[in-house]
C-alpha cells in the first residue's frame, strides 16, 4: 500500500469518526473526481439519500472547476432548504478542506446550510 493511499485512508477514518458521533443529523458528503464533483445529503439513521446533485446533473460545462463547485454548493443548499434541512454534518471524506471542497462548502453555507 502506498503512502498516499494510507494517508487518505487515515484522513477519511478520522473525519468519519468525528461525524459518527451524531447520527441523528443528516450528513452532506462530497465525492470529487478530476472532472466532476458530486454531493449527497444522506440520512444515516434510515439509510436513505435525501438529496443529491453534481456537475453532471446540472450540466455544467463552462467555467472553472471552482466555479462549478460553487454552483453545486448553491444547488444542494436549495435542495436541502426545500426539504427543510438546515443543520447538517459535513463529510469531506479523504479530501483536504481546500480548493473545490472548500468552495462547495462555502457556497452551501451562503445558501443557508449550517455545519
Amino acid at each position: 500500500m502506498s503512502i498516499i493511499h494510507n494517508t487518505k485512508l487515515r484522513r477519511q477514518n478520522r473525519v468519519r469518526s468525528k461525524i459518527a458521533q451524531n447520527l441523528g443529523v443528516p450528513r452532506l458528503t462530497v465525492f470529487r473526481s478530476n472532472c466532476h464533483i458530486w454531493v449527497q445529503i444522506i440520512d444515516d439513521k434510515h439509510g436513505k439519500t435525501l438529496a443529491s446533485t453534481s456537475t453532471k446533473t446540472l450540466k455544467l460545462i463552462k467555467g472553472t472547476k471552482m466555479e462549478q463547485a460553487t454552483a453545486v454548493g448553491t444547488a444542494i443548499a436549495k435542495l436541502a432548504l426545500t426539504q427543510k434541512l438546515s443543520h447538517l454534518r459535513f463529510d469531506r471524506g479523504p479530501y483536504r478542506y481546500h480548493g473545490r471542497v472548500k468552495a462547495l462548502a462555502d457556497a452551501a453555507r451562503q445558501g443557508g446550510l449550517k455545519f
